[in-house]
């Protein structure tokens, strides 16, 4: 067992073997087959987006003073890195199926024009989508230079970390109505 669960790969792949196995139960009736995928990989890809910005402001963000700064490099070298990528692309893939999921649902256009039959969720997909333009070009060239991944000066590096620091709670605060856009009912 501890080889399996020291495997992240394998745990990742049974999983998906069971979620796709639930997929065929006789009990599992998503409105189509493509929506049903969709809706699972939009969740998926959400829960990794939201829940490394959670991480980032409840723990890494008010931690990091607390942290001697010989073990800084830990968490800024290895730790940051790592999570960002699952943190950029979690983005990405979030709003990639978003769009795929509200396109199968024939609700793409009137969404992203606001219109009554799917304001909410247009209003969550365009909350969405300022948080990822964040992610991606605001908070992920920012961390680059914090975590020294390009060459910046220390200043540079200081005023990097705390604009990354203020649209990655910027992107903390658009969560919370974009999840309740997200997961409202009609």
């Amino acid at each position: 067992m501890d080889k399996f669960f020291g495997n992240l790969h394998a745990v990742l792949a049974v999983g998906l073997a069971l979620a796709i196995g639930l997929m065929f139960a006789p009990y599992y009736a998503p409105p189509g087959v493509a929506i049903g995928v969709f809706q699972w990989l939009h969740v998926f890809f959400g829960i990794v987006w939201i829940g490394l910005l959670y991480y980032f402001n409840f723990v890494q963000i008010p931690t990091m003073p607390e942290i001697p700064a010989e073990l800084k490099p830990g968490v800024s070298k290895y730790i940051a890195p790592k999570a960002l990528f699952f943190f950029r692309w979690g983005a990405a893939f979030t709003v990639l199926t978003g769009l795929i999921l509200a396109y199968l649902y024939g609700e793409l256009h009137e969404a992203l024009k606001l219109e009554e039959s799917a304001r909410l969720i247009g209003i969550g997909m365009y909350l969405a989508l300022i948080m990822a333009f964040n992610v991606w070009f605001v908070i992920w060239p920012n961390q680059k230079k914090a975590l020294g991944l390009v060459p910046a000066d220390d200043a540079a590096k200081a005023k990097a970390a705390k604009t990354a620091m203020i649209f990655s709670r910027t992107n903390t605060l658009l969560s919370i109505p974009m999840l309740l856009c997200m997961v409202a009912f009609r």
